[in-house]
């Protein structure tokens, strides 16, 4: 009577398997992640820039994402301005202006944005934009 050949799948592959699994997944999520960023063409502000000297920045256009702090004040013909801790290292607190365009948008402390801001004229970072993080 022939023997049957026994082959049972290595345990070393098996780890080999999943490590390039777990690779894969965190891999794509990064990829995704970067990917999706709506706002990835724009420089991230320069939050040590802007507190030195807001002039200097004047009409351009920037992108910071962080969390509200607090709500600082609200006009019905400016909108509402808001106190933002910024992600990026070294963290900064900048005031934000969020237009009556964005009204719709609930807005509280504590809330994590993304947002494309234009320093207006006279130095406010105007938002032009903005999507929950």
């Amino acid at each position: 009577m022939a023997r049957r050949a026994s082959s049972s799948t290595n345990p070393k592959w098996i780890l080999v398997v999943l490590v390039i699994a777990v690779l894969g997944a965190v891999g794509g999520r990064l990829l995704f992640r970067k990917v999706s960023d709506p706002y990835r063409t724009i420089p991230t502000i320069e939050t040590d820039l802007y507190l030195e000297n807001s002039n200097s920045l004047r009409g351009n256009i920037y992108k910071v994402r962080g969390t509200i702090l607090n709500n600082l004040a609200w006009s019905p013909i400016a909108g509402r301005l808001f106190s933002l801790e910024t992600d990026d290292a070294p963290k900064a607190i900048l005031p934000v202006l969020v237009p009556v365009q964005f009204n719709h948008i609930n807005v509280q402390k504590g809330q994590r944005f993304q947002f494309e801001i234009e320093v207006d004229d006279k130095g406010i970072l105007t938002v032009r934009n903005l999507a929950k993080s």
